[in-house]
C-alpha cells in the first residue's frame, strides 16, 4: 500500500522553525512529509522538497527580481498574492497526480491568506488544516466556501514553547488522521443514490424537513444548506457536479446581499443553475427578509417603522423588504429560473412565505402581491408556476413542490 504524504506549504524564511518542528511530528505519526517554501523575505530555515523559486515560477514571475522589489505595503501585498497563485498551480498538480494526501499550513495574517487563497481551491474533501492567528475571529475571507479545518494558533507563530508544542503537536495528529483516512473517505462519497440540496433557513424548517422525509423514502441523499451564507456553498458544489437536483426553498441571502445584511454573500445567488442543467424548483422562501445581529447593530437608516422589525432570538433581528424591494426580488427570482438550463418549475404560497407570516406572528397579514406579481409577470410562460392559498409550511404546500421536483427529475432523466 502506498505512502500517505501531507503537504507542509508555508513561508520556510520566518516560520522555519515551527514548520521544522511540525514536519518531525507529522513523521513521528507515520506519513511523508513534503514541504513546500512560500518565502520571499530570505533564506529558508531548512531546505524544502519545492523550493520558493518554483513556486513564483508557477506564478510566472522571477523570485530574484520580484523580491528585489518586496519593499513596503504596496510590495508584499503583491508577493503575497503571487505567491498564492503559484502555490495553488503547485497544489493542483500534486493532488491531480496523487502524490499528496492532505495540506496543513501555519500562518498569521500575510501566510494565512497565501496559503488559505490557494487550499481553498484543492477538491471538496481533500484534508485541508491551516493553523493560524487569525482563526480566533472572522474566518469567512479564509474558508470561503470550502471544506478547509481552520485551527487558533492561541500564540502567535513565533517560536516552539509549551504552548505552541501543544497546539502545533495536535494539529499535526488531526492532518496526519485525515491524510490516512483519505481514500477511504474519498470512497465513502461516491457511494449512494443522487444528491439533492435543499435551501433552509429557521422559519422554513418543517416545509423543508417533510420533503426531505419524501425525497429519503425515494432513496435520494438529501443535503441541507443553511442560508445565512451557506448558499455560496451549494452554488460552488453545484458547479463542482457533486449536486444532482435542487430545491431552492429559502432565499433570503438575496436581501442581505443587496442591504450589507449578516447573511450577505459574494456570488451571485441562484446563478449555478444557469450554468447547469440538473433539475430545479424554486420557492421564494423567507425572500422578503435580511438580517442584523442584536437590534442596536441594525444601520440607522433600516432601524424604520416600515422595516417591521422581529426580534428573531436575542443576537437575531430580521427585517422587512419594502415593495419596491419586493418589486426587485421578483424580477431577480424570474429571470434566473428564465436562465436556468435544465427542468424547472416555480411554487408559490401565497398566504406566507414563512413562519413570520403565521397567524398570530408579527408579519401577518403583510401584503407580498409585488413579489407575487413581478414573479407571474417576467416568469417564462413555458416554465410551470404552481400557487397554492397556503403558507409556506403548510404540509400540502411542501407535498405540492415534492410533486413537483419529481417531475422534473423524471423529465431529466429522458433528456
Amino acid at each position: 500500500m502506498p505512502n500517505t504524504t501531507v503537504c507542509l506549504a508555508g513561508t520556510l524564511d520566518t516560520k522555519g522553525a515551527e514548520y521544522e518542528f511540525v514536519r518531525d511530528r507529522l513523521i513521528e505519526a507515520g506519513v511523508d512529509v513534503l514541504v513546500i517554501d512560500c518565502g520571499v523575505l530570505g533564506t529558508p530555515h531548512f531546505a524544502p522538497d519545492i523550493s520558493a523559486d518554483e513556486v513564483a515560477s508557477a506564478a510566472g514571475i522571477d523570485l530574484a527580481d520580484f523580491r528585489a522589489g518586496v519593499e513596503g505595503a504596496g510590495g508584499r501585498v503583491a508577493a503575497v498574492e503571487s505567491m498564492g497563485e503559484g502555490l495553488a498551480v503547485v497544489l493542483g498538480d500534486l493532488v491531480s497526480s496523487g502524490r499528496i494526501h492532505g495540506v496543513m499550513g501555519l500562518g498569521g495574517s500575510g501566510g494565512t491568506y497565501i496559503l488559505t487563497d490557494a487550499f481553498r481551491t484543492l477538491p471538496l474533501g481533500f484534508p485541508k488544516l491551516m493553523v493560524s492567528t487569525m482563526a480566533s475571529g472572522d474566518v469567512r475571507p479564509y474558508v470561503g466556501h470550502s471544506d478547509m479545518h481552520m485551527a487558533n494558533a492561541v500564540t502567535d507563530i513565533a517560536g516552539i514553547n509549551n504552548v505552541s508544542k501543544l497546539v502545533l503537536s495536535n494539529a499535526a495528529g488531526s492532518i496526519a488522521g485525515m491524510a490516512q483516512g483519505y481514500e477511504t473517505t474519498r470512497a465513502l462519497a461516491t457511494e449512494g443514490e443522487p444528491l439533492i440540496a435543499i435551501s433552509m433557513f429557521g422559519v422554513t424548517t418543517p416545509g423543508v424537513m417533510r420533503i426531505r422525509e419524501q425525497l429519503e423514502s425515494e432513496g435520494f441523499q438529501v443535503v441541507t444548506f443553511h442560508a445565512v451564507g451557506e448558499g455560496a456553498g451549494m452554488e460552488h458544489l453545484i458547479d463542482e457536479g457533486v449536486i444532482d437536483g435542487l430545491i431552492d426553498f429559502t432565499l433570503a441571502e438575496l436581501l442581505n446581499t443587496w442591504n450589507d445584511g449578516i447573511f450577505r454573500l459574494d456570488i451571485e445567488r441562484m446563478s449555478a443553475a444557469t450554468r447547469n442543467s440538473i433539475p430545479l424548483v424554486v420557492v421564494p422562501g423567507a425572500i422578503e427578509c435580511f438580517n442584523f445581529n442584536a437590534p442596536e447593530t441594525i444601520p440607522e437608516k433600516y432601524n424604520t417603522p416600515e422595516r417591521n422589525i422581529i426580534l428573531h432570538n436575542p443576537n437575531i433581528t430580521s427585517l422587512l423588504a419594502t415593495p419596491d424591494e419586493m418589486t426587485r426580488l421578483g424580477e431577480y427570482l424570474a429571470d434566473h429560473v428564465n436562465r436556468s438550463i435544465g427542468p424547472k418549475a416555480v411554487a408559490l404560497p401565497l398566504q406566507g412565505l414563512d413562519n413570520y407570516f403565521k397567524e398570530g406572528s408579527q408579519w401577518h397579514g403583510v401584503d407580498i402581491t409585488p413579489l407575487f406579481d413581478a414573479i407571474r409577470s417576467n416568469l417564462d410562460p413555458s416554465t410551470e408556476l404552481v400557487e397554492m392559498d397556503n403558507l409556506i409550511n403548510d404540509e400540502p404546500f411542501a407535498d405540492a413542490v415534492f410533486d413537483l421536483f419529481m417531475e422534473r427529475w423524471k423529465q431529466a432523466r429522458l433528456q
